[in-house]
């Protein structure tokens, strides 16, 4: 399968200029060129950067030119520290994976959808002349699977436009049901050579978003180790998310949770990327700052084996903060380890 050089091992900056209140403050402090620095240390080769459309539109789609300096700022810090970067449309005006964000009418407005291809137009312009180093990735999570047929329109839409100002910056785009790798078989064919497709990997959601307050039937007090079998994590799924995990079932209940369910879990869409000669990436992995450190490390080192395995490059959700943070104090007893397999 091909792969997506540059991007092999990576991590999010989510919450800078993204999932934020979009201050100048949270803009200036949240990350600054030190944290490049110390990404740069850990031996990693790529950051992904979410943006909200909030950082670089107002309310009626004027651009804000300070907007787009904070991502050019981004962008230079990574090319002296020899990072590459991926540029993520998180929020575009009308549409979010998130439903607290009360964006809607995206997949139905045909003016909202031209708002997010003159935006992406503006990316391009630009930044498209930083493709040695820079990849674009379209929208953050589609999220109902009957937004397939539309998304598939309008990414194809998106593209075209982008490549008559960025012929040569690598793509990225996800399928529906939050970027879910069971999703990726039905994207449309990929346009040129420089697209590449992208998942999203939580699995298994009860443990590695186990007390999240957000989603929904969760226990908040509910915990449970990595190393659990098959026929506990049932159970679990079935009390605390009401819904089943990909793959699940097909396990002898008594085995215990290993690396073998992500190979198998990524077996299909690997087999898909090697057909349509596109590299596949998980743009983003992780483990809520709630599960013990060593169940964390535990999955880390069972996703990471099943991503090596297939040549998979990744980025870890995430950097700092938002539930998940890797310099935050509760990762701090396995950081070190988690950095040598991520």
């Amino acid at each position: 399968m091909k792969k997506f050089t540059g991007y092999q091992h990576g991590i999010n900056l989510g919450g800078w200029l993204s999932q934020c209140d979009h201050t100048k403050e949270r803009y200036e402090t949240f990350i600054t060129e030190a944290d490049i620095a110390r990404i740069q240390s850990w031996g990693l080769d790529h950051i992904r950067v979410p943006v909200d459309y909030d950082l670089v539109e107002d309310a009626e789609g004027n651009y804000k030119e300070d907007g787009f300096g904070y991502i050019q700022k981004a962008i230079d810090w990574a090319g002296k520290y020899g990072l590459n970067m991926i540029l993520d449309l998180h929020k575009t005006f009308g549409y979010s994976f998130d439903a607290g964000e009360n964006e809607s009418g995206f997949f139905d407005n045909a003016q909202y959808q031209e708002r997010f291809y003159k935006l992406w137009e503006q990316f391009a312009a630009r930044f498209g002349k930083f493709s040695d180093r820079l990849a674009f990735e379209l929208l953050n999570e589609v999220t109902d699977a009957a937004y397939c047929d539309r998304w598939n329109q309008i990414s194809t839409t998106c593209i075209q436009r982008i490549r008559k100002l960025a012929p040569d910056t690598k793509i990225l785009i996800g399928g529906y049901n939050y970027n879910s790798i069971m999703a990726l078989k039905d994207l449309a064919l990929p346009y040129d050579d420089k697209i590449v497709y992208n998942f999203h990997c939580y699995e298994p959601t009860v443990f590695t978003h186990q007390g999240a307050h957000w989603v929904a039937g969760m226990d908040l007090d509910f915990r449970m180790p990595f190393a659990s079998t098959y026929a506990a994590y049932e159970k679990a799924i079935a009390e605390q998310i009401k819904i089943y995990a990909t793959g699940m079932s097909q396990y002898d209940p008594d085995e215990v949770m290993s690396e073998k369910f992500f190979k198998d879990l990524m077996a299909e869409a690997a087999r898909v990327a090697e057909e349509r000669d596109v590299p596949l990436y998980c743009g983003e992995y992780g483990v809520i700052d709630l599960a013990e450190p060593e169940d964390a490390l535990a999955w880390y080192r069972a996703i990471c084996t099943a991503f090596d395995s297939y040549g998979i490059g990744r980025a870890a959700w995430s950097y700092k903060e938002m539930d998940f943070g890797f310099i935050d104090e509760h990762f701090q007893p396995v950081l070190e380890e988690v950095l040598k397999i991520m």
